[in-house]
């Protein structure tokens, strides 16, 4: 069983400082905001002609998620060969609560409530008007099948197709952050954290940096011996380059990208962004290749990050669904290998607890 934790942004949270009451001249005198209290505040200011700011302190949301996993492992030269990995798709089912700017849930899989599951994951995302973060972990389980096998000799290999395959593991950490331009007419938060209302449609340029850590462990005597059983007498030796057990690799990117929300009906909004991110990879372990230890264009990659968002909120309900895919690059002189994972998201949720300043407006 995976439980999921992710934290979606309302809007920045305000430091309260506790004051220390003096004489009662001190006391009239108009209290100044703390440089940290400013800063934070700063994430949030926006013009209220394009952008609606949250009017609600607490919200409760019902959350059902699909999970994406996709891993292509390639070997180069005049035989080469190329072998995808991905788990059935699983969907997700939980509750979320939030106040102000922090939102907490989990997520149960409605197909596998195994408690003894080796799966499991960890998803953030932080969304302000000026900033945004995202800080993932995923740790996959033994339930990956293959899918798109070719292993040259021009053969066809489709009894290998959807064939579980339980000698592949792999996890991925890290993060990405990014700056938003035009903060203070776009909003991120009204597409991917339904905060606030994007009144006028508008877009913005993005810019940012990221760190990934990714680990394949691979059982390639098992899979061979999985491809002499199906195969048989045309069974095919898998090329030595993908005759591995462990390969690591970190990268450090520098990303951009465009965002932006279409308000096509009152309430109604349909958002998008993509980000290509250009990715500095080095490899450890058995798989270390040691000219990416060094900087030089070959072991530079590009990377991407795509999101896509439609929703109705009436700031009381709001409704919609959305969906963020990652994908990762990796080449060495004989190897690569791709990594594409996201989720799609299909949610209802209310808020609640009207702030103050606009109880008083009423």
């Amino acid at each position: 069983m995976m439980i999921t934790t992710p934290v979606f942004a309302q809007e920045t949270a305000a430091v309260v400082v506790d004051s220390v009451k003096t004489d009662t001249v001190t006391a009239s005198k108009p209290k100044k905001l703390g440089l940290i209290r400013r800063i934070i505040r700063g994430f949030d200011k926006v013009d209220e002609r394009y952008i609606e700011p949250q009017h609600y302190v607490y919200a409760a949301m019902l959350q059902g998620t699909r999970n994406y996993d996709h891993y292509t492992l390639r070997s180069s030269g005049p035989n080469s060969q190329s072998i995808s990995f991905s788990p059935d798709s699983e969907v997700r089912l939980g509750p979320y609560a939030g106040w102000r700017w922090v939102f907490l849930g989990y997520t149960l899989s409605l197909e596998n409530l195994s408690v003894n599951s080796h799966k499991s994951g960890f998803d953030l995302s932080v969304y302000s008007s000026q900033i945004g973060l995202d800080l993932f972990y995923h740790r996959t389980a033994h339930d990956f099948k293959l899918r798109d096998v070719n292993l040259g000799h021009q053969q066809d290999y489709s009894a290998l197709n959807n064939v579980s395959f339980e000698g592949f593991t792999t996890d991925i950490t890290g993060f990405n952050f990014y700056y938003i331009f035009n903060h203070r007419k776009f909003s991120y938060p009204a597409a991917f954290s339904q905060s606030t209302i994007q009144k006028i449609s508008c877009g913005s340029w993005l810019a940012g940096f990221g760190y990934t850590q990714n680990s394949i462990d691979f059982d390639h005597e098992k899979l061979q011996a999985v491809i002499n059983e199906r195969m048989g007498a045309r069974s095919v030796e898998l090329d030595s380059a993908l005759q591995f057990r462990n390969i690591k690799y970190i990268d450090f990117s520098l990303s951009g990208g465009y965002a932006y929300n279409w308000v096509f009906a009152r309430n109604w909004l349909l958002g998008g962004s993509i980000q290509l991110a250009a990715s500095h990879k080095r490899s450890t372990g058995e798989m270390s290749d040691r000219k990416s230890r060094g900087f030089s264009i070959g072991n530079v990659n590009l990377d991407g990050i795509g999101r896509l968002a439609l929703v109705y909120n009436n700031m009381r309900w709001y409704a919609g669904c959305s969906m963020v895919m990652h994908t990762y690059n990796y080449n060495m002189s004989r190897f690569s290998t791709n990594n594409t994972f996201g989720s799609a998201n299909l949610y209802v949720g209310i808020n609640f607890g009207l702030k103050k300043k606009y109880r008083e407006k009423k």
